[in-house]
């Protein structure tokens, strides 16, 4: 394995949504690595088969399932599917996204909408889902959103407002599952260099830019937000839930000011 492990999540079994790249595919190596067996989604094979293959490589357990988060019968489907042939679901991770970009006065009620259905209504079908197969012997649910969700972020409104919906709903998760021993968080990332953000950062003067409205001068990567998802999922976040915990190197701390 990439690091000691101390197989904390031994015989439990996890669902990850979008785990072919970046913040997903990161998380699926690291909850494989602490001993979970990993049934991962996304919509391309390739990215998928890659993924699978560098976490057999490492000797960690994992399954990967084509399967579009925004198609709420796939999505469902594979989640209890998952769960029927293990005999059990322990941990589901919501981080399955979309996203428009685009002026309001400009954005049709059609690109609007796209941004809610795998943000908010996947993480919604997912959590569901999840819930129904927990409420025996209780689970973790952590729901990926952004700092766009807590702080205006302009040509990406649509996207902003489907991830304040993400850390609302999962408050009210969390209200709902706590007597059946279902604990719900969200993990918020700022900027983390994955292939989303790639465009972006592979431009030395936006990339110098964006690393210095960033406290620790860094964007984040996608094992730090993993490192955090696994904690959650963990036995040792027994009494979090309802929590909303911002990874961003400090950035939602940041008011930016003339004289900052």
């Amino acid at each position: 394995m990439s690091k000691p492990s101390s197989q904390r999540l031994a015989g439990k079994v996890a669902f990850v949504s979008g785990g072919s790249a970046g913040i997903g595919a990161a998380t699926v190596m690291r909850l494989a690595e602490e001993g979970a067996h990993v049934v991962f989604c996304g919509r391309r094979p390739e990215p998928l088969q890659a993924v699978m293959a560098a976490v057999e490589a490492a000797g960690g357990r994992a399954e990967a399932v084509q399967a579009d988060v925004s198609d709420e019968a796939a999505y469902t489907a594979a989640i209890e599917d998952a769960a029927r042939r293990h005999g059990r679901l322990d941990i589901l991770v919501n981080n399955a996204m979309a996203f428009s970009w685009g002026p309001i006065e400009a954005t049709s009620t059609e690109t609007w909408r796209s941004n809610f259905v795998t943000s908010v209504d996947g993480t919604f079908w997912g959590t569901r889902t999840a819930m129904r197969l927990m409420k025996a012997r209780g689970g973790a649910i952590i729901n990926v959103s952004s700092i766009c969700g807590t702080l205006g972020t302009p040509q990406m409104a649509g996207y902003s407002a489907a991830k304040a919906a993400v850390i609302n709903f999962s408050r009210s998760a969390a209200a709902e599952g706590a007597a059946d021993g279902i604990r719900v968080n969200v993990v918020i990332p700022a900027v983390v260099e994955t292939p989303a953000t790639a465009g972006m950062l592979a431009d030395a003067a936006a990339r110098r830019s964006t690393e210095a409205l960033i406290p620790m001068g860094r964007v984040g990567q996608p094992e730090e937000l993993a490192n955090a998802i696994l904690f959650l999922a963990s036995d040792e976040a027994s009494y979090v839930t309802g929590a909303a915990l911002p990874v961003d190197g400090g950035r939602s701390a940041l008011l930016v000011t003339a004289l900052g």
